[in-house]
């Protein structure tokens, strides 16, 4: 991540990146400490951004008030991303934020609200590795009509604790793919980054490709094998995933 701490410093990151051929940026945090991203003092450089370098602009919100998704709207940005959290003990326990399910929930309605492309995140086994809210996060997902869904694995790597060395399986992980697929038939699903190597991916990988999951990030070559054996189509992005909904729609 390149630093940005003022708004023309945002601005001047943008415009070398614009340099160098790059066709858009995440704008992420740290979040501020009632979970927000502290967008506020940057909207107007953003909407110079999108106006003057013609950028595809991406933006990790974090919680977010109305007033603050109705100015984002104005910016034009691309698609906001958004961790949604669907039990109470995660977010306090693992976020320790003062908040609760219904403040995710506020989040997705205020962005649906304004227009805003919404791609939610879904954390799976973001409770030291084991699956608590991730349902109940799909059912809050599956109201606001997001345009794609990414879906994320808790690994065991240094800085992330797995309570009593809990992991998760490929199987486990399955489940809440197939959960998804019926809860969000017609919206892009993506299987995000960050998940654990070795075999565990390419099992997940595999399963992945037969639980109805349209996009992997970085594939294991296994899993291109087997939906090419499958008789799926197969194409390569260099976008973000959370973008990828734009070639599958």
């Amino acid at each position: 991540m390149i630093p940005a701490l003022t708004p023309q410093g945002l601005i001047d990151v943008c415009k070398k990146l614009k340099k160098t051929g790059c066709i858009g940026c995440l704008i992420s945090g740290g979040c501020s400490s009632d979970g927000s991203v502290p967008l506020g003092r940057f909207l107007e450089a953003i909407s110079v951004i999108k106006r003057d370098l013609g950028l595809k602009i991406v933006v990790h919100t974090g919680l977010i008030k109305q007033d603050v998704a109705k100015r984002l709207k104005d910016t034009k940005i691309d698609t906001a991303l958004i961790d949604i959290i669907g039990a109470n003990e995660t977010i306090k326990e693992i976020y320790h934020l003062d908040a609760t399910v219904d403040d995710y929930e506020e989040s997705l309605r205020v962005l649906h609200k304004h227009k805003i492309p919404l791609v939610p995140h879904v954390l799976i086994g973001l409770h030291y590795g084991k699956i608590l809210g991730e349902i109940k996060a799909l059912e809050m997902i599956s109201k606001y009509k997001p345009v794609a869904v990414v879906m994320i694995v808790i690994s065991s790597i240094k800085g992330i604790f797995l309570r009593n060395g809990i992991s998760l399986k490929p199987e486990d992980i399955t489940k809440i793919f197939i959960i998804a697929r019926h809860m969000l038939p017609k919206t892009p699903l993506i299987l995000g980054c960050m998940r654990p190597l070795g075999e565990h991916r390419v099992k997940t990988d595999m399963l992945a490709v037969q639980s109805g999951i349209n996009a992997i990030a970085f594939p294991d070559e296994k899993a291109i094998n087997f939906a090419l054996s499958s008789g799926l189509k197969v194409s390569f992005s260099h976008l973000c995933c959370s973008q990828v909904y734009e070639d599958l729609y």
